[in-house]
């Protein structure tokens, strides 16, 4: 229809320069149209027939837009208006078609595979049409580029594994540098597993002026199937610990049925949850707690059962790893004075074999009593006052303490003890801690969760009870059964408090996980927040020994809360060399890229280190490599690495300096082929159309292809010629007159106007 009122197609006029060709002046022309516009509105209002002002103006006005809009389309055409455009020259440029060979493109949409519905809508004329006018390249494109004789080799060859469009374009852009290449047509659904194309590979084609003309093919939204969308889980934990992963997924087709959520490490299930669908194409989240268990590399799955009739299952499951530590962390207690909260918090530690509490408890002025030290030296001279001695810990609580017990260079200590050495800080209520031990006045004020009450008299010695808040229902550190509706409710069944503290006001960046109801006040009871490297909480409670002492013998809540609050304190706590990868887990490349921050014993960034990398990999292959130091960023080391094989490895970090070791750290990836493709098998429109649209090339759907070879020869990349399209002839400029005239003379008929 489009080329039938305008003789052309869109791209002459999406690609071409509006011109007039008549030997007349444009400044004239401009006259004229104004002159039209002045003499039509003198003419029409000498003319006005005697009716009230505001009906006739309105009527007129309508006629003498008519007038002028006839008069001025008319001049404009004396001009010979035109489109010059640029033509590719007929068998002097080259047409690179480019297929996409990869699994996706195997999937079967209405009875045909996607590759199947592209070759024979290339057989289908559009490929012979295109020969007539130019020369073909034909290519498959996958992981890499690959040129091909003929469509026949697509039909043979066994489907790639990954797609790489953006690979795929610069293969393409440096093979073809000194070739007169006229336009590129791609045939994908646009499943790129590369993250997308990038804008150098953008920026070539359009500062050649290389149009890339797309066709997709594939359903845009599968109609029947449940897919993870992502699991976000820790990459580190310690051993035993309860884990969070928050599962991620969406589905077409199954709202409102119910399935099940699962993780599992190998054939063994760490936990399940029944789950409710949300509506079609909505994404839902859900989280999943487990223990991760016995130390080591764990490679878990987590996967949504199957539905009836779904026609992609090889997406409802993900795998992500986990590198399970069992090395002990060491936390310092200092409490100010004897008391019940003091034994149980000892009491719900003594089962943990990770977490070890050594303590310094103030029995009078100038006396301490100190339990679970390694060495008799160790605390012998009271609270730590050099970096060597308490930097070796991995957390520090605070009990019923006034600030004023440490010193000035102590408190400096403890600020960089956060925010330097990356250890967690808990200070717990008491009648001489927080407000009323003087924090809020402290050099330490900034350091905590909570904006502290400036006065004295906060701590209560009266009953309060705890819920949580809704930040509070899905944490590890307050999550005592695993369904988040019965963990509030537990929460809302323990036993009262004896004593409470007023907190203040969380500061912006904090969480709170727990409330109280202190008669008819409702106070912050657990808040957290990051500080630096490290994190901070406050608990304004001296009292949670009634949980234990009122329970029911033998029930674990008390120990459980305690233990996670103090594997949340340390859990994060680096070391001084700590290795990281951008991801865990890659799809189909096996290109990573290796970070390590080192410290020396103080904390400090040790840029003078020596860092080497010790890479064990599949079938025993072992590779090292050293890692050099980032210029901007004193301590960073990266190295560039391929895992050319699929599978699991296990790299170590170790850091020297001289003969001295710093440390060393240990971390887990994989390789993962063929899998990416499983996911979004919906065609991927939007980006089809935005590679097509910003190297100035079209999007096809396959129905609509009999058109491109027309619409392919406008194009400035190439050999081209420059034409020049009249316009004055179009069927549209007839119609339009025609429309002009008709419609003022039926107005002028039934208003009688003029």
């Amino acid at each position: 229809m489009f080329e039938f009122l305008f003789k052309y197609p869109r791209a002459v006029f999406s690609k071409g320069d509006f011109v007039l060709l008549g030997a007349w002046p444009k400044w004239i022309l401009v006259i004229l149209v104004l002159a039209a516009a002045a003499g039509l509105a003198w003419l029409i209002r000498s003319r006005l027939p005697q009716a009230s002002p505001h009906v006739r103006n309105w009527k007129a006005g309508v006629i003498w837009l008519l007038q002028f809009a006839m008069a001025a389309l008319l001049l404009i055409l004396l001009w010979q208006p035109a489109i010059l455009v640029a033509e590719l020259k007929p068998q002097q440029n080259i047409i690179a078609v480019l297929v996409d060979d990869s699994r996706s493109m195997s999937i079967p949409d209405n009875g045909a595979t996607r590759e199947s519905q592209a070759v024979k809508a290339l057989e289908g004329g559009v490929l012979d049409e295109l020969q007539k006018k130019f020369q073909i390249r034909l290519y498959r494109v996958d992981g890499q580029l690959a040129r091909i004789s003929k469509l026949d080799e697509l039909k043979t060859s066994a489907p790639a594994a990954a797609t790489r469009i953006g690979v795929g374009l610069r293969q393409l852009a440096g093979e073809a540098a000194d070739l007169p290449i006229g336009a590129v047509v791609l045939l994908s659904d646009g499943a790129d597993n590369s993250g997308g194309i990038d804008l150098e590979t953008i920026s070539t084609f359009r500062s050649r002026r290389i149009p890339v003309h797309t066709v997709g093919f594939g359903l845009e939204q599968v109609p029947h199937d449940v897919e993870i969308d992502d699991a976000i889980v820790a990459p580190r934990a310690l051993a035993d610990s309860r884990l969070a992963a928050q599962v991620s997924f969406h589905q077409r087709g199954y709202g409102g049925q119910k399935t099940m959520l699962t993780v599992r490490d190998g054939e063994k299930v760490l936990a399940a949850r029944e789950v409710t669908l949300a509506s079609d194409g909505e994404s839902q989240s859900e989280t999943l707690l487990f223990n991760a268990g016995a130390a080591g590399a764990k490679t878990l799955q987590f996967s949504i059962d199957a539905l009836p009739g779904e026609e992609n299952r090889a997406n409802n499951a993900v795998t992500r790893m986990v590198n399970v530590e069992s090395n002990k962390r060491r936390i310092l207690y200092v409490e100010g004075e004897p008391r019940w909260e003091y034994k149980f918090i000892r009491r719900a530690e003594e089962d943990d074999r990770i977490v070890k509490l050594v303590s310094m408890l103030r029995t009078s002025e100038n006396k301490i009593y100190r339990q679970g030290i390694d060495d008799p030296k160790e605390l012998a001279e009271g609270f730590p006052s050099r970096v060597e001695d308490l930097f070796g810990y991995q957390a520090l609580i605070i009990g019923s303490l006034e600030a004023s017990y440490f010193t000035a260079a102590q408190q400096e200590l403890i600020r960089q003890f956060v925010d330097r050495r990356g250890g967690g800080l808990l200070l717990l209520g008491g009648r001489a801690s927080l407000g009323d031990g003087g924090w809020g006045a402290s050099s330490l004020a900034d350091l905590l969760p909570v904006v502290l009450p400036n006065k004295k008299g906060t701590f209560h010695r009266d009953p309060a009870t705890v819920e949580l808040t809704p930040a509070g229902a899905d944490n590890t550190i307050t999550r005592l059964v695993e369904d988040p509706a019965r963990n509030v409710e537990c929460w809302k069944k323990l036993p009262y408090l004896m004593n409470y503290q007023e907190a203040g006001t969380p500061k912006p960046g904090a969480v709170v996980l727990a409330e109280m109801n202190a008669g008819s006040r409702k106070l912050p009871l657990l808040i957290t927040q990051n500080y630096g490297r490290g994190r901070t909480a406050v608990l304004a409670t001296g009292g949670t020994w009634r949980w234990q002492m009122s329970q029911p013998l033998g029930d674990p809540t008390h120990e459980e809360f305690w233990q996670q609050l103090l594997r949340w304190l340390v859990t994060d706590t680096p070391g001084r060399v700590v290795a990281s990868v951008p991801s865990q887990m890659l799809f189909d490349d096996g290109r990573i890229r290796f970070s390590a921050d080192v410290r020396d014993k103080n904390y400090l960034p040790a840029a003078d280190a020596r860092v080497e990398a010790h890479i064990l990999g599949p079938g025993g292959a072992a590779v090292q490599i050293e890692m050099s130091p980032d210029a901007n960023t004193p301590g960073t080391f990266h190295a560039d690495w391929n895992a050319d094989k699929p599978g699991s490895f296990l790299t170590e970090v170790t850091a020297t300096r001289g003969t001295e070791e710093l440390g060393r750290d240990v971390l887990t990836f994989a390789r993962m082929d063929g899998v990416a493709e499983n996911f979004h098998t919906g065609q991927n429109r939007e980006l089809l159309e935005k590679l097509a649209s910003q190297t100035g090339g079209r999007y096809w759907r396959p129905q609509d292809l009999s058109r491109l070879p027309n619409e392919i020869s406008y194009s400035e990349a190439g050999i081209t010629v420059r034409d020049t399209k009249d316009l004055w002839n179009m069927p549209a400029v007839f119609l339009l007159i025609l429309l002009l005239r008709s419609s003022e003379w039926l107005l002028r008929r039934k208003w009688g106007v003029v």
